[in-house]
């Protein structure tokens, strides 16, 4: 689900950027912030950091005694991307395995759909292994796939978020020009 966030962060600008133009001050906050939202990824509450819409109010810099850099709170909102339970979504396969695929969704690398949640489709293995249904749909690399998510975890360390997906339900399956979701 993509959410809109309002957030308010504390930019550092190195003393040696500083001048007396306002331009170039304002340049360098706007490039810093755009380099911490990229860098911070995720967290759990708002999900993937996608973008910045708006920059709402750069606050007053205050001095830094040790270094002399200066730290500007800056109120601002973005677009953020979060996978939540019970969303039907789409995502591309990438490896396949005798109990199930992952799958990728945007920015969200671990998606698992087990073999078990995939009624009707049957494991073949061989150099290019699939699961194929017995109305002939397959999943294979590289196919899109709509599913249902059952579960979604945010791992601290990684900063990201993994999913558990089925298929169980109307419309769900392989999509594309080739293939038709499950009930159509």
């Amino acid at each position: 689900m993509f959410l809109k966030g309002r957030l308010t962060w504390n930019v550092i600008i190195p003393a040696e950027n500083l001048d007396a133009q306002g331009l170039m001050l304002q340049k360098s906050l706007v490039i810093r912030l755009m380099e911490d939202f990229a860098a911070k990824k995720a967290t759990k509450d708002l999900g993937y950091f996608l973008a910045v819409t708006t920059l709402e109010n750069i606050g007053e810099g205050k001095v830094r005694q040790q270094s002399g850099d200066v730290l500007f709170p800056i109120d601002f909102c973005c677009l953020t991307f979060k996978i939540m339970t019970g969303e039907v979504l789409e995502g591309v396969v990438h490896k396949i395995l005798k109990h199930g695929v992952f799958l990728r969704c945007g920015p969200i690398e671990t998606i698992f759909l087990s073999a078990q949640k995939m009624p009707g489709y049957i494991y073949v293995p061989g150099e290019n292994p699939m699961f194929i249904s017995e109305k002939q749909l397959k999943i294979e690399k590289d196919v899109t796939v709509r599913f249902f998510v059952i579960g979604a975890k945010w791992f601290e360390s990684e900063r990201e978020f993994k999913a558990v997906v089925s298929l169980e339900g109307d419309y769900l399956g392989p999509v594309g020009n080739d293939t038709a979701p499950n009930g159509m």
